[in-house]
């Protein structure tokens, strides 16, 4: 009787914990994907991505100059992005010549999220010197600049550690060589540029907690920044690049293949469906003078106006404070004929989806 009892129990826990894992799966709505679908050898969609272009070295001692040509950059025709570093001279119109090409991709401008699951599936590239990432910045970097705007590495990889991942946050105090970090190692044998890999974020208020394969390897939370700020409480950014040297990976030598390619199957945001949400969203853009006039829904008290992610003098109408704000004079500051993205920011850090607007 006891072990028939015992027995009975395993199989309702088994049950009650597989009903659990459907349950979880089914909170997360997606709010942003690209499946990367197109005609081979076409750019990426370019409402969902922009480039950092240049070859300053980004802080890390890279040796790559990033270009936004499609012969760093592009579809593959079979649903993949393809970012391609290559080994050659190159010299941009900055004048600064660098000795390899390659790509960084970013949503900045274009979206930004707070909280939600982040993924990506990816066939990464390998050899000394090659370093590929899928990692995310704080939308606010142009105002709070680096590392206080916050940064989730989400994939970053050593080309002669083919094997592992790494995840890491950067902040006011734990950036740069010492950040949060922990890694993700395959087992004996495989790497990650064998086959593609799922590498995931599921980020909410007060926790951050990092997957492959759907393998929770990390968590982390405000306890972790013992004495600095926890800056993982507002919107951030998509990248995907391939770095080719720097600090961190060291530089290629005569055991590098070249080319080298990361391929990316798609990128998925969701958001849980399960969380409380007040996010704004805008309806309808009217001119007032040199003013711009933002008609929405469920605006707050301190919500600000955004242009491209630049913050606006916002004025709020008394009549209206949670469905219209007013740029300042925004309008005298935008050129005729160019498109801008416009959001609303409230002060809890959620932000609108982008609307486009041309003066």
């Amino acid at each position: 009787m006891a072990k028939r009892n015992l027995l009975f129990a395993c199989v309702v826990a088994a049950l009650f914990a597989s009903s659990l894992g459907r349950v979880n799966a089914q909170t997360w709505v997606l709010a942003w994907s690209d499946e990367f679908d197109g005609p081979a050898g076409t750019a990426p969609d370019q409402s969902k991505w922009g480039y950092d272009v240049g070859g300053n070295g980004w802080g890390n001692n890279e040796l790559e100059y990033y270009t936004s040509q499609t012969d760093n950059a592009f579809l593959d025709g079979n649903g993949n992005l393809v970012i391609k570093a290559v080994k050659e001279n190159y010299t941009g119109s900055d004048g600064v010549t660098r000795s390899y090409t390659s790509a960084r991709l970013l949503t900045k401008g274009k979206f930004t999220q707070k909280y939600g699951r982040f993924e990506a599936r990816i066939k990464l590239p390998f050899g000394q010197g090659i370093w590929p990432a899928f990692w995310m910045l704080g939308a606010d970097i142009d105002s709070s600049g680096w590392p206080t705007c916050g940064e989730v590495d989400i994939m970053e990889n050593v080309g002669r550690e083919p094997s592992v991942n790494h995840a890491s946050m950067h902040g006011p105090g734990y950036s740069g060589g010492s950040p949060l970090t922990a890694t993700y190692s395959l087992p004996t044998g495989q790497k990650f540029s064998d086959d593609f890999h799922v590498f995931a974020l599921e980020w909410a208020p007060g926790v951050a907690r990092f997957y492959v394969d759907g393998n929770l390897y990390e968590t982390r939370t405000p306890a972790d920044v013992a004495g600095s700020k926890w800056v993982f409480d507002h919107p951030f950014f998509v990248l995907l690049d391939v770095a080719v040297g720097g600090s961190f990976p060291g530089n290629p030598d005569s055991t590098t293949v070249w080319p080298q390619m990361m391929l990316v199957d798609y990128v998925r945001v969701s958001t849980d469906s399960t969380a409380p949400s007040n996010r704004p969203t805008i309806t309808g853009v009217t001119t007032q003078g040199k003013n711009l006039v933002v008609g929405g829904d469920n605006f707050d008290s301190g919500s600000v106006l955004l242009v491209d992610m630049d913050m606006q003098r916002t004025l709020h109408d008394d009549q209206n404070p949670t469905a219209v704000v007013i740029g300042k004079k925004t309008l005298k500051r935008l050129t005729p004929g160019t498109p801008v993205m416009l959001q609303v920011e409230n002060s809890d850090g959620t932000v609108s989806d982008g609307f486009p607007f041309t003066r």
